[in-house]
């Protein structure tokens, strides 16, 4: 494997993800961090920006037709705000959009994410590496590739 996730052997696939900060947490260098990563690594990513709400997020990404969405939660209201984004994506036609979710989560919350269809789950101190690796993991079931 490479710094990036991948193994050395493939071809890299790159997806368009769609990076959000949703509600009022006005803290987004983590977001960025993990944004410059995900396109250093040659995936094309969109970030939003500050204080979107779920239908503002989901307006991006059916809009950018993005393959996945990583949502950085701060505030404690993840439960709330996954189950909204997840509704309005199933609403939308576009479940097969797949979540990753980082931030200020509780080790019990994790099992109502996943249940909730988030593929993947990053508390503070997790590693660039490990995110870049589960985009990777993603990419080979069966996200769309982006020509780059």
């Amino acid at each position: 494997m490479n710094p990036n996730g991948e193994s050395v052997n493939s071809t890299p696939r790159h997806v368009r993800i769609v990076i959000a900060k949703p509600g009022l947490d006005g803290h987004d260098r983590g977001a960025k961090v993990v944004a410059r990563a995900l396109r250093d690594a040659g995936h094309e990513v969109i970030y939003t920006g500050l204080h979107q709400t779920p239908e503002q997020i989901v307006a991006t990404v059916l809009a950018e037709d993005a393959a996945v969405l990583g949502l950085s939660i701060l505030s404690g209201a993840h439960l709330t705000i996954v189950e909204r984004v997840t509704h309005l994506l199933r609403q939308a036609g576009a479940d097969d959009v797949r979540i990753l979710v980082g931030g200020i989560i509780p080790d019990a919350d994790i099992p109502t994410l996943e249940a909730m269809g988030v593929d993947a789950t990053f508390t503070p101190g997790a590693e660039i590496r490990h995110i870049l690796a589960a985009v990777g993991r993603l990419r080979e079931t069966d996200l769309v590739e982006v020509p780059c």
